[in-house]
């Protein structure tokens, strides 16, 4: 059984290192660029990380989706606001029978792709990184990078052979990845981080570790995470006690780091507002559940947002 093809739509932090490393170790990639593509033609993928820098020369460029082919795997690392992209983007690279790898922040972002696809040809993923794209086809991985996904569209009780397969394909180039039977355990996990550090990293300007260093804010992030913890139990999702504490104690180890969110409020982009918040919280109501402190953030980031994005 021969490698598989791979297409990169969101060639930026994540996508871009992923992508990267994939191709560094020999497998063929293609990446969807704009703004970079006409330095990566010319200059390549640079790519900064504690796992090893490297150069990517004569890098799979395209400008246009219509001149990707078909490919096995095709990953999205779109921000979620722009998923109304994807009915134009997906076709082309999945037109043979591809899977979908949504590697997004937030909660049920798959269903955007699975309107495209179909629910049987979607897979999820929360990827645990810190990454910035610093400049164009420059990529500077800081910190962590592991990839949890599984199946969407399907009910499974194990890892699915398609979803084994890409994550053998990953580790044999360095990343980090674990399939998983569970994806929603994956994603109110990767929620009970996202929500208290994008949200108030934005609210009170700051990066993680002056959230994590300062008692006040940190008793803040702490009755957040315990709120995401609990509406993931009403959703019908256990996430063990212990990640509770762990989330706190990761962050604390962790290289100085400012959150995807800030980064887009601080460059005047639009925020995963509704990914990472919205859904969350309409998925606890829908049970009975509420979460008034990340309901209070969802409204002041709305406000922020819509003062903020030109």
């Amino acid at each position: 059984m021969g490698k598989q093809s791979y297409a990169i739509i969101g060639s930026g932090a994540l996508g871009g290192l992923y992508g990267g490393m994939l191709a560094r170790s020999g497998f063929e990639v293609h990446f969807l660029l704009h703004s970079d593509f006409d330095h990566v033609v010319e200059n390549g993928l640079r790519v900064e990380s504690p796992l090893g820098d490297f150069h990517l020369s004569g890098v799979n460029a395209h400008r246009s989706v219509e001149t990707i082919p078909s490919c096995d795997v095709t990953i999205v690392g779109l921000k979620t606001t722009r998923n109304g992209l994807l009915k134009d983007l997906l076709p082309r690279p999945t037109r043979d029978g591809g899977v979908v790898l949504v590697l997004q922040n937030g909660l049920d972002i798959e269903s955007d792709s699975v309107a495209v696809v179909g629910p049987d040809r979607v897979l999820g993923g929360c990827c645990f990184l810190c990454s910035n794209k610093v400049g164009p086809g420059h990529i500077r991985h800081l910190d962590y990078g592991r990839i949890v996904f599984g199946e969407y569209g399907i009910v499974v009780d194990e890892v699915t052979p398609r979803a084994s397969r890409i994550a053998d394909e990953m580790v044999s180039a360095g990343i980090d990845a674990q399939p998983t039977e569970n994806l929603l355990l994956a994603r109110w996990r990767k929620l009970m981080w996202n929500i208290p550090f994008n949200g108030l990293s934005v609210v009170l300007d700051a990066p993680t570790d002056q959230l994590v260093e300062d008692r006040d804010a940190v008793k803040l992030v702490e009755e957040i995470i315990c709120e995401v913890h609990s509406a993931a139990h009403a959703c019908g999702v256990d996430v063990p006690d212990e990640m509770i504490d762990k989330t706190i104690e990761v962050t604390r180890s962790m290289v100085p780091y400012d959150s995807s969110m800030r980064l887009d409020y601080l460059n005047r982009r639009p925020m995963e507002i509704e990914a990472i918040f919205g859904n969350p919280i309409r998925a606890a109501e829908a049970q009975g559940a509420s979460m008034p402190r990340v309901e209070m953030l969802y409204r002041e980031l709305k406000f922020l947002d819509a003062r903020n994005v030109d």
